[in-house]
C-alpha cells in the first residue's frame, strides 16, 4: 500500500467506500430507469467508475477482510438510507429502521468482539 494511504485511519477508508458505492448505484439506477440515449450511457461510465472506486478504497482498508465486512456493513445501512432520501427523496419505513438497528449492531459485534 502506498506510504500516503497508511495514515488514513480505517473507518475514513471504509465511509469514503460506502459513499462511493451507495451513489454509485444509485447513478446506475438513474441510468437504468430515468434516461436513455447518450444520457444513460454517460451515468453508466459514471456509476461504474464510482463502482470502481468503492472496490478500491473497501480494499485500502488495513483490517482482515471480515472485520472490514462488518463495519462496512453498518455504514453502508446509514450512508444508503441518506443516499435513498437526497437521491429518491425516500424515508426509511419503521422495518428498515429495526432491521437497519440490527444491522449496525450486527456490524459492531462482528468488528468489535473480540474472542476471549
Amino acid at each position: 500500500m502506498p506510504n500516503a494511504l497508511q495514515s488514513i485511519p480505517a473507518v475514513v477508508l471504509l465511509l469514503a467506500a460506502t459513499l462511493l458505492e451507495v451513489s454509485g448505484d444509485a447513478v446506475v439506477r438513474m441510468a437504468m430507469y430515468n434516461h436513455v440515449g447518450l444520457i444513460r450511457l454517460g451515468l453508466f461510465l459514471g456509476g461504474g467508475a464510482l463502482l470502481f472506486g468503492y472496490g478500491t478504497f473497501l480494499n485500502l482498508a488495513p483490517l482482515e477482510f471480515g472485520q472490514v465486512v462488518g463495519l462496512y456493513l453498518a455504514t453502508l445501512f446509514v450512508v444508503w438510507q441518506v443516499i435513498n432520501f437526497l437521491a429518491f427523496g425516500a424515508l426509511p419505513t419503521l422495518p428498515i429502521l429495526v432491521g437497519g438497528a440490527l444491522v449496525i449492531a450486527g456490524g459492531a459485534i462482528i468488528t468489535f468482539w473480540k474472542p476471549a
